[in-house]
């Protein structure tokens, strides 16, 4: 089931997204968040964005959001996504039946423009993009290092 995120579902979007900074080049942060820094996070972009997660009997599987793109007035209808799925649960179709969910939330709520930033070797999340008709419109190579490894990231675009 998909719906919205709520503050006591932190500690298990802090582990998922943990994962992903100590064992991958999918996240470019570097330290693990604790729970509060997590809370916080959630709090502040559930304000304003939708935030939703994918829960079913095993807890929560994957989440999901939508938040500022750039700072300065002009990009305010363009909106950065967000999607993670816990370990062992890629290949169901959780990140696609989540990011349908936010892409029509975000067309609701008056977004123009969606922008997908993601690690240039993440085939996965890229093929899992091109699917629901976002587009590659830019391409970076090494602006990040992570694990003694320089890493480029791609920008997908979807128009809503």
């Amino acid at each position: 089931m998909i719906r919205r995120v709520t503050l006591a579902d932190a500690v298990s979007i802090a582990e998922i997204y943990n994962r992903y900074i100590m064992h991958s080049e999918i996240s470019f942060e570097t330290k693990p968040l604790s729970v509060e820094a997590m809370r916080q996070r959630i709090a502040a972009i559930a304000a304003e964005y939708p935030y939703f997660v994918y829960e079913d009997e095993e807890g929560i599987a994957g989440y999901c959001y939508a938040h500022a793109w750039k700072e300065r007035a002009a990009y305010c209808h363009t909106w950065e996504t967000t999607v993670y799925l816990a370990p062992g649960r890629e290949g169901q179709g959780i990140g696609s039946q989540l990011m349908l969910q936010l892409i029509e939330a975000c067309r609701v709520a008056g977004c123009h423009a969606l922008v997908a930033c993601i690690t240039a070797d993440n085939e996965r999340s890229c093929a899992m993009h091109r699917r629901l008709g976002f587009e590659q419109v830019s391409s970076f190579r090494e602006v990040g290092r992570k694990h003694g490894k320089w890493l480029g990231v791609v920008d997908y675009e979807l128009l809503l």
